[in-house]
């Protein structure tokens, strides 16, 4: 489940003050994957014959409902399956071991091809890039709610996660050129962020409704009744901006990216249906780790890396990003679980699976008002973000006594919004920090970094979480035949259950060893641009030296 956009609230604040558009995340002023920002126009190419950042006024809060209704379309599409995804399974006939490949293939895609999609649009134009993105996501929709069969599904979700990559970076950066007076972009930002925010709960009520008195198939046609307003907007209203100069892609690093990732997810989902022990199973998590190696290595050596190293050398950006690893491990999984259980044990309906996810997305909105302001100056990260991951942890831990007959409002509850509030003072404020200090020159690939953290997190622990339930629930089921008893439809509720029981308490185990690493990362202060050196509890230190790079450059 993607809880949250790389929009932080820190961006957002500094916007509406006026500060430059260089704080914002995935924009740059120099090169790029995203390209050059509103504030070097000479760099930008124009087909239609508006000028970048003059748009008449008529016209941008129309371009900003456009853009809105695009990224809601994004955010959606990150919870709304996964309420539907028990009735899709009776539907389609998929086992345990398939399900997380419905979500994995969502996240893996958008994940690793986000560093990719901005740059589609220096190539391309920004506008053609909202439509042909738009388009694909509508393709792969279509095809998902006309599934027939689990492949197609999962190539279906697969398409929508790669065109979803394109997406995203194009519709904050056409936002950040439409709206340059600084008064009017806090308002636009505002309202973006809202949706940003509220996307997540939204899909979660709809999935619930459009399952229930509808068809799961549903959850996936929406975008086919939605898209074509937005896709008609932005032919009518944008103009097609490109970049004159851009960076050569970094194919080889992207090729070696997205194929150690999936041999890893891979890996780890096919570890459920034979063994940690198989040699298929650790080919695949041995070929994984080696393409991810070589890519590291390789993107220290060339001239033009997809992941400068650099991004990830600063301690405070890089516990940020591993906070986000080690979150969307431990939640998307639990999710999808979480889901299961109401579902399959409680016997709770789609909607009132929806409902009952509503207090830990309060909690989780209310809480990060406040990590993300004051409590974030007054404790700073290594203490805060730490704190929160172990509150996850316990509350997870907690999930993993639930019984066949828990009762929500007193168990379940209270559960939920302890894991909203601990994700509130972990994650949420990861992702400010997360680009704290950036260069401009990598802003955007920063940026698009905090998004390919949470997602491939999410990718790996989903497979992984599952490989666990299902390998609980098989030595459960084991052992009553071992015994002689013959495994009814009881039994096999009580293996199920298991399962779950098994998979929240391994996300507890991954909070907890985020928890760890990160309060060894993070440092005790943060540089500043400008190498303003700055405890976050507001005090300042004299600031480092400059460090001179292998190229010679401060």
């Amino acid at each position: 489940m993607y809880l949250y956009h790389p929009l932080t609230r820190r961006a957002l604040g500094d916007l509406a003050e006026g500060s430059e558009v260089r704080q914002l995340p995935y924009v740059n002023q120099s090169r790029s994957l995203l390209g050059k920002s509103a504030t070097e126009p000479q760099a930008i190419r124009l087909e239609g014959g508006m000028k970048s950042g003059r748009v008449a006024a008529d016209r941008r809060w129309w371009i900003l409902a456009v853009l809105g209704a695009v990224q809601l379309i994004i955010i959606l599409d990150t919870t709304i399956v996964n309420i539907a995804l028990p009735t899709a399974q009776r539907a389609l006939a998929f086992s345990n071991a398939d399900r997380p490949w419905v979500v994995t293939s969502y996240s893996l895609a958008f994940g690793s091809l986000l560093l990719l999609g901005g740059r589609i649009s220096d190539v391309v134009g920004r506008r053609r890039a909202l439509i042909l993105g738009l388009t694909g996501f509508v393709v792969g929709s279509a095809l998902g709610g006309a599934a027939s069969s689990f492949t197609m599904l999962v190539i279906a979700r697969t398409i929508q996660g790669a065109f979803a990559a394109l997406l995203a970076p194009v519709v904050l950066t056409l936002l950040t050129t439409t709206f340059t007076d600084p008064k009017d972009r806090g308002v636009a930002f505002g309202i973006y962020g809202a949706i940003a925010g509220t996307g997540g709960a939204i899909g979660l009520l709809l999935g619930g409704l459009l399952t229930s008195y509808v068809s799961w198939r549903w959850t996936l046609f929406v975008n086919v009744a939605i898209a074509p307003a937005p896709i008609a907007g932005a032919a009518l209203l944008l103009s097609n901006e490109r970049n004159a100069d851009h960076d050569p892609l970094d194919m080889s690093g992207l090729f070696l990216v997205t194929a150690g990732l999936f041999s890893l997810v891979f890996g780890f989902s096919h570890a459920q249906t034979t063994s940690w022990s198989d040699l298929y199973t650790g080919g695949c998590l041995a070929l994984g780790a080696i393409l991810l190696s070589v890519f590291v290595y390789r993107q220290a050596k060339i001239e033009h890396p997809l992941l400068p190293l650099r991004v990830l050398s600063n301690r405070t950006r890089a516990g940020s990003l591993l906070t986000l690893v080690f979150a969307g491990a431990g939640t998307f999984g639990v999710f999808l679980f979480l889901t299961y259980y109401l579902q399959t044990i409680l016997g709770f309906s789609p909607v009132k699976t929806g409902l009952a996810f509503l207090p830990l997305v309060g909690a989780l909105v209310l809480v990060a008002q406040v990590s993300n302001g004051w409590l974030l100056v007054k404790l700073g990260p290594k203490r805060m973000v730490p704190s929160g991951m172990m509150l996850a942890a316990l509350a997870l831990f907690g999930l993993h006594h639930v019984g066949l007959h828990s009762s929500y409002g007193t168990f379940l509850l209270p559960t939920l919004i302890a894991i909203g509030v601990g994700l509130g003072l972990s994650v949420s404020p990861s992702f400010s920090t997360a680009t704290l200090g950036v260069e401009p020159r990598d802003a955007a690939v920063a940026s698009a970094t905090v998004s390919t953290a949470q997602q491939v997190g999410g990718s790996i622990g989903t497979a992984l979480l599952n490989t666990l339930a299902g390998s609980a629930s098989a030595v459960y089921l084991s052992a009553v035949v071992v015994s002689g008893r013959v495994p009814t439809p009881a039994v096999e509720g009580a293996a199920e259950l298991r399962g779950y029981t098994a998979a929240f308490l391994w996300s507890g185990v991954i909070f907890v060893i985020g928890a760890i690493i990160t309060g060894c990362v993070f440092p005790r202060r943060t540089t500043e641009a400008g190498g303003e050196v700055r405890v976050l509890d507001g005090s300042k230190l004299p600031p480092s030296p400059p460090r001179r790079s292998r190229s010679g450059e401060d």
